[in-house]
Formats: structure tokens, sequence, C-alpha cells
């Protein structure tokens, strides 16, 4: 059903505004739940609250209800931290102010821009005085859609969801398939779903659930295997797959046992492209040719998984590097919310497929790797890249294997 939709790949709403201007009666009235805590003491909302909901006609979403960015102190300082980081995945933003707009409004509107996030201001509190005309006449001017509400009393709610429906990002609408457009109807693909210490007991991890269902969506064929079946699995097709997609993590033996003109590629490489910048992660992989023993790589998890004796970015990717760059790295980990500040440290970054980000988030992610200038890259192509077999890898995918093939032949 909608309703169960991940929430990685819900519409992100974020609400920013000061203390006690009607953020959390507004995500109240608009899901018709008491989601927030609503009182008349400033500061009652400490950390984002969200809240998953099926807005029509938009479809699935995630409403966040952030504290006041004006909060004080040495907590509320905590409490602004908190609600930065919301920023990052928030698709569009939505400023609340009960009339005002000084400092605090301008500053939500300008992080809001640097990540390229449209914006929709409410008015809110409209029943107990208009809004002053100086700040109707700045918004009209900054082209900033607005929208009157009351919502205590329930008041200017349709008009706000319909502001969301007309300012809903076009990328997120838009964002591309995980492999659907790769395969085609009536076609099949061939998945490789290793059974090791890592897959959670009877069931899938997300990435592979969620291919499958994309292929199901696409009206396309889809055989699921582990990796000492596949050779035998391919042998009894009577027709070639149009694509085999492996776990990352046995890259080179589905290599070995998929024929050459059949295309081969990754789960984790698939949602390079789903969730972030294939393009741009590709050309990141080529950073690792330069690397030398002793340089910092930042290797980045989307979620807080228990790591194990043989953990894919603890153990395996730093292996291969070590194997590639003869020499170790100085490698620092870290997993899902928590991501240095600085990056300017690192020579490169490697990043988990972010299956359970959504994609502004991961898109964030690398924008702010590249104001750094620092090469991003993530797993799939990182231990393609390592073991050789990355043109393989790359080519379902046009746009960044001919990216690819631009740069190698310009490089020195």
């Amino acid at each position: 059903m909608i309703q169960n939709a991940p929430r990685s790949l819900r519409l992100h709403i974020g609400i920013f505004g000061r203390r006690n201007v009607g953020k959390s009666s507004l995500l109240n009235a608009i899901t018709r739940q008491q989601v927030s805590i609503v009182s008349e003491f400033a500061g009652t909302t400490t950390d984002p609250v969200e809240k998953p909901m099926e807005l029509l006609p938009v479809g699935p979403v995630v409403f966040i209800d952030t504290a006041g960015i004006d909060d004080e102190g040495a907590v509320g300082a905590l409490r602004v931290a908190r609600t930065r980081t919301a920023f990052e995945r928030t698709d569009l933003g939505v400023i609340v102010t009960d009339g005002a707009w000084g400092p605090y409004e301008q500053a939500i509107a300008e992080a809001l821009a640097e990540r390229k996030t449209p914006i929709i201001v409410v008015l809110n509190k409209s029943d107990l005085a208009e809004p002053p005309t100086e700040i109707l006449e700045r918004l009209a001017a900054l082209k900033v859609p607005y929208v009157r509400t009351a919502a205590a009393q329930g008041m200017g709610l349709l008009d706000f969801r319909h502001a969301i429906v007309d300012h809903a990002p076009a990328d997120f609408i838009a964002s591309p398939d995980i492999v659907g457009d790769l395969v085609g109807p009536g076609n099949m693909a061939v998945l490789v779903v290793p059974i090791d210490k890592e897959a959670p007991k009877g069931r899938l991890i997300m990435p592979q659930v969620q291919t499958i269902r994309d292929l199901l969506d696409s009206d396309a064929y889809c055989l699921v295997v582990k990796e000492r079946e596949l050779r035998s699995a391919l042998a009894q097709l009577k027709t070639p797959p149009k694509l085999v997609i492996t776990d990352s993590q046995a890259f080179l033996k589905v290599a070995a046992d998929t024929p050459p003109d059949v295309s081969l590629t990754s789960f984790s490489i698939l949602f390079s492209r789903f969730k972030g910048d294939l393009v741009s992660q590709t050309l990141g992989a080529m950073a690792i040719d330069t690397l030398k023993a002793g340089d910092k790589v930042l290797i980045a998890e989307a979620c807080a998984h228990h790591p194990i004796g043989e953990d894919i970015g603890r153990v395996k990717i730093p292996r291969w590097l070590t194997q590639y760059v003869g020499g170790k790295l100085d490698i620092t980990v870290m997993a899902g919310k928590d991501y240095p500040d600085d990056l300017s440290q690192f020579k490169l970054i490697i990043h988990c497929g972010a299956c359970s980000f959504n994609r502004k988030e991961m898109l964030n992610r690398i924008l702010k790797a590249k104001a750094a200038g620092v090469p991003i890259t993530n797993y799939g192509l990182t231990i393609a890249f390592s073991l050789g077999i990355f043109e393989r890898a790359l080519q379902p995918f046009p746009a960044a294997f001919e990216a690819y093939r631009g740069a190698r032949s310009s490089t020195p």
C-alpha cells in the first residue's frame, strides 16, 4: 500500500520558523492529528518531529516539524543545530511566520536556496492581523509563493495543500527509475543476492526489495538467485537476460559467471543514479588512482546498522583499497546522520547507496563534497574500480560511461 511507502521515497516537507509562530499547529492541522505538542510557551518543540502521511494528489510525504530557529541558551543552540540538519533532507521548505520577516526568516530562506530547495511562506495567525504590506511586497519581489492561514482555527489549509502541490520540486516528481528503464517491459533482469551474515534473517535488504518492485512496476521479469546458482540459472534461460544486477561484494564471481555480451552492474551503482548523481560519483571514483598510503578517506553510511566481522564499509572496502593503493589509508567511518562539517581534510569520500536517505539528502552531500573540492563516489563504484571491472559495470549507463571515457582520455 502507498501508505507503507519507505520513508526515503517520500517527499520531505520541512516546516521552519521562529518559536511560537504556529509551526506545530500547522502540522497538526494539515495531518488532522495531534502529532506535535502545542503550547503557548515558546520552544515546546525540541528535536525535529517527522510525520509520514498520504497527501493527495502529491502522494506519500513526510512532514518535518522543527524547533524554533531563534531558540536561546545552551540547550536552544542544540535545538537549532538539530533544526539545521533538517535542511539537508528537505525537498520542499515551508517558512512559517506570524507576519514578521527579519534576519531569522531570511537566514532560513537563504539556507534553503543554497540547497536549491523550493520555498513556500505561510503567513500564519492571519485571523489576528493582516500581514504587513511591506512583507507581501518583499515576498512578491523575491517571487516566493505565500499563503495565509490560521492553523489553530483550521483556516487556509486548502490553500496550503494547493501550494504544496504547485511547488513540489520537479526533480522529485521526475526522479529516475531504479532499473525499469534499463530493462524494459517483457525483458528479464537477473538479481544476484548473496545470503551472508549481514543479510537480515527471513527477508531481503531494502535495495533488493525496491529493485524487484521497480521491475514489476515496469512489466519486466525478475529472476533472483544466489551467486553460487548464477551460472546454472543463466544456462537454463532460453534467452539471455537484459541485465544482471549483483550485490557489489560478489562482483568478481558474478562478472566471471556472466557472459560478456550480457550487461552487468550492481545494486549500489543503480542507487547512485536513483538517489544521487551517477556521473559525479563515477568521476569521483577515478580519484582512487591518485590515493597514496596515509591519505585520509571518509566512508559514509546512511544507516546505522550493527557491523559484523566482514562489514563492507569497515573491512572489505578498506581491504580492497589497501591492495589497490599498495599501502594503508587513514580511513574514517561515519554512519547515519553523522557527517563531518569539514570535508576538506579528506582525499576521497566513499558513500553507500543511500537507500535509507531521500534523494535530496544524498544530493546535498554531493554538493557539500563539490564545495569542499573533495571527490565523492559510492560503494559499488569503488569496488568495481578497485577490482578492475569498472568499465563493464558502467556500460548500462551511457552518460556515466562516456563521462568516464572522456575524463580518462584527458588525463595526462
